[in-house]
């Protein structure tokens, strides 16, 4: 987080950057790596203007049907007991990125996605 405020990204647009890295590198270890436990993980992170562009890459497991999953939303409107552990990853990742992109080259997996830090009008 220390190199995006190195490159002013402001507060807003890294808080959103932090979201993103957690879901997806969580992702990557309990499912990618889930036989293995342990695995490298390729991070690159690249200024293109007011956008932050990032590919990740690991040598892991393939995403089922070889696409990312939808993100789709959970259905909140339920009894507390009722309410589900997880299944927000993906939703958060799909709604705080855009052009995101995965493919599997060899037994290589790639998830290619930007992030917009585009100042506002009023900032």
């Amino acid at each position: 987080m220390r190199a995006f405020r190195e490159m002013e990204i402001a507060g807003e647009h890294t808080g959103v950057v932090e979201i993103v890295l957690a879901e997806v590198l969580n992702n990557v270890v309990e499912h990618a790596y889930a036989e293995h436990g342990r695995g490298v993980i390729e991070l690159d992170v690249k200024r293109e203007g007011q956008r932050l562009t990032f590919v990740i890459r690991d040598d892991g497991r393939p995403m089922p049907g070889g696409i990312a999953p939808g993100g789709i939303p959970q259905d909140l409107d339920v009894a507390e007991k009722d309410l589900p552990e997880g299944g927000f990853g993906w939703f958060l990742i799909r709604e705080l990125t855009r052009d995101l992109r995965y493919h599997r080259t060899g037994n290589r997996n790639e998830l290619r996605f930007f992030i917009s830090v585009e100042k506002r009008p009023y900032d």
